[in-house]
């Protein structure tokens, strides 16, 4: 499967030859690669910084968090998720689910493994992977794997998005980003300023709240807001069914007229609407929809607060742009992730500086030279599975046609060989 060097010198512990991809990234769209390879029978390497699969869902997710969407929009090619699940798994049904999947397609990544670099060697048409192991028994160890393709599954949430904003120092309180938020129990009693209106900011700013914290719910710019759930149907689910059957704008209208019904007029509550439809904006900028499940409710009645953009950090409160000033003893930065690709990747072509793939969904899964994007469609776990399945096949493919070639020149040189 794999030409590993297993001498016990120094220099022959650093190059791996790979016999297959590399994929870096052991997250949902990495294990997904790597189960639609095996079907193909082509062999490969996961390499995956952590020490875990998955991450981001086990050491960076707080405890109350369930999937969004219903959970047939989740499932990973080849597998389902088990029947006894309910429509919306929590946090570590979904991370049972994962463990099960690598288990179930023998998906064994090394983990520790920090990729420094990955360059393409024109010269040998091949690709230099530099990692560093980053677990402390073993100290610093270097090596380099080469392998003929490489796919990059570190996905849209790689680092945390954390703003720099005046007098942060001069705060005092607490700081952290929602990656590092567990649960509102340890902030009971305190007022809380959760910044960002996205689905974190909502969840966390709720369960603050059901906590008997204090929240108030940093909003600077317009959000939409939909209801989970239309007359018990998903509202994802009926989007997704509108879209095959309307034109955009329809679809867009359809949802807005929905949520209106259900959740009233949000702007009096300080929510102002985007001028695009949800369905419009999701494509144009991917921006996600926020999925009420209970944070509206707590908004209009006047257990969440919410408030304008920040202007400076003073000790032990916040100045706001209207002027307003609010005391605060801890704050929770809900402002997002950001792609890693370009502080390893030395690629100009295909990815661009943000980190996502030059071409818009669904041709972002394919660069040139073996290399490949997977989870990077900011259109969840359906976007990736259905990248995963075609980077799989177009590897297959080309795997196929190689070790066909490989074989008939091995014959050739043993017939050659025999005459003389």
């Amino acid at each position: 499967m794999l030409c590993v060097s297993d001498h016990k010198d120094f220099f022959a512990r650093r190059t791996v030859w790979v016999n297959g991809p590399v994929i870096v990234g052991a997250g949902p769209s990495g294990l997904a690669v790597g189960a639609c390879l095996k079907e193909q029978g082509v062999p490969f390497v996961v390499l995956e910084r952590a020490d875990c699969i998955a991450s981001l869902w086990q050491k960076r997710t707080y405890d109350r968090l369930k999937l969004h969407l219903p959970k047939q929009f989740c499932q990973l090619p080849k597998l389902p998720f088990p029947k006894d699940f309910p429509e919306y798994p929590t946090k570590n049904q979904f991370i049972n689910y994962l463990e099960s999947y690598a288990k179930k397609f023998e998906i064994n990544p090394r983990f520790n493994e920090c990729v420094q670099s990955a360059k393409y060697d024109e010269t040998s048409g091949l690709w230099r992977v530099k990692t560093v192991s980053t677990s402390h028994s073993s100290g610093r160890n270097e090596v380099e794997y080469i392998c003929r393709w490489l796919v990059v599954a570190t996905g849209e949430n790689a680092e945390c998005v954390m703003p720099e904003i005046e007098g942060m120092s001069e705060f005092g309180g607490e700081i952290v980003h929602a990656c590092h938020y567990k649960s509102g129990e340890d902030y009971r009693g305190k007022r809380v300023l959760v910044v960002g209106c996205g689905n974190s900011g909502m969840e966390v700013s709720l369960d603050l709240c059901n906590h008997n914290a204090l929240p108030s719910m940093v909003v600077r710019s317009s959000v939409h807001v939909l209801p989970r759930e239309f007359l018990g149907k998903s509202t994802f689910g009926l989007a997704a069914m509108m879209m095959k059957r309307f034109p955009l704008w329809l679809a867009d209208k359809m949802l807005l007229i929905m949520a209106w019904l259900v959740l009233g007029n949000i702007e009096k509550y300080g929510l102002k609407r985007p001028a695009m439809g949800p369905l419009e904006l999701k494509n144009a900028q991917g921006k996600t929809p926020v999925l009420d499940i209970g944070a509206l409710e707590k908004i209009k009645s006047g257990d969440i607060k919410v408030v304008p953009g920040i202007k400076r950090f003073s000790y032990g409160g916040v100045e706001l742009v209207n002027g307003q000033n609010i005391e605060v003893d801890a704050v929770v930065f809900a402002t997002g992730y950001r792609s890693n690709v370009p502080s390893w990747l030395q690629d100009n072509e295909f990815f661009s500086k943000n980190g996502f793939p030059k071409a818009p969904f669904p041709n972002g899964w394919k660069g040139k030279a073996g290399l490949y994007a997977v989870g990077f469609t900011k259109r969840g776990l359906s976007g990736a599975s259905f990248d995963a399945m075609r980077i799989a096949q177009d590897i297959g493919k080309a795997w196929k046609e190689e070790t066909k070639q490989t074989k008939k020149t091995i014959a050739c040189h043993r017939r050659c060989s025999s005459q003389f």
